[in-house]
């Protein structure tokens, strides 16, 4: 077996293993109904993806999630670059920033349920409050960890403020924005499912919780296994674009003997 397709037969059996104890789990009722089996899951899920229902909540929850993670990361990155390189705006908004930094979107939830009600516009502020933040640190610190003495020789090049900030600086934060996206984009999607579960937001967070109170164990798990996919492919799809992207960062370029 070649050395690369190892970890993927790991994975495989590690995976199977999980199926194997999670079957002899519920066939032994160790948690009761509540933990239906495994093939039963699996065969409710391969139900539900005919439904236009499921694909409707998919829809809506990959939809909001996006979008609010791509304003997130437009204005995060806009205000962190303002931040970063004007002391007056930092000291101006450092306070606020600071404060809010440690605040998580559950606790605004009911807030923003009170105000938007159960809407999609409710979610998206959510996602929006819950990654927005992360990404204006994220770039404030890498605009302030930029070189000086790139700043300064191509200050001496004849560049303007706006060349060196699009040319020098905004090269140099794009590691941090890249690491600050590959956290959000995950938390947009379990954020935008919280929306759904506790504030009655479209998708399948609410399909979640309308499964949990009719006591069709099988449907939920099966969307819990629906999301942890999700999150796979959001974690993947990060992974993919910041290689790409950062291509000519000493992290990705291949080293050549």
């Amino acid at each position: 077996m070649k050395t690369s397709m190892r970890p993927l037969a790991y994975s495989a059996a590690g995976i199977a293993a999980a199926l194997v104890v999670w079957q002899v789990l519920a066939t032994a009722k160790v948690a009761g109904s509540a933990l239906p089996q495994a093939t039963t899951v699996f065969g409710m899920l391969a139900g539900i993806l005919g439904t236009g229902t499921f694909w409707s909540a998919l829809g809506s929850t990959v939809g909001i999630a996006l979008f609010a993670l791509a304003v997130s990361a437009v204005a995060g990155v806009v205000l962190g670059l303002l931040v970063g390189s004007f002391e007056t705006i930092r000291y101006a908004t450092l306070a606020v920033l600071e404060f809010l930094k440690p605040v998580p979107p559950i606790v605004v939830l009911p807030l923003a349920v009170l105000v938007l009600g159960p809407t999609a516009q409710m979610s998206l502020f959510l996602v929006v409050f819950g990654c927005f933040l992360p990404i204006v640190m994220q770039t404030v610190d890498g605009v302030q960890g930029t070189d000086p003495v790139a700043r300064d020789t191509a200050r001496s090049y004849g560049m303007s403020g706006t060349e060196i900030l699009f040319r020098v600086v905004l090269p140099s934060a794009l590691p941090y924005i890249g690491t600050a996206m590959r956290v959000a984009a995950p938390a947009a999607l379990v954020v935008t499912v919280v929306a759904g579960l506790l504030g009655g937001g479209p998708g399948l967070g609410q399909s979640i919780y309308q499964a949990q109170a009719a006591g069709d164990y099988a449907t939920l798990y099966a969307l819990v296994i629906v999301l942890g996919i999700l999150g796979l492919l959001f974690q993947g799809a990060t992974r993919l674009a910041e290689r790409r992207v950062l291509h000519w960062h000493e992290s990705y370029r291949e080293v050549v003997p």
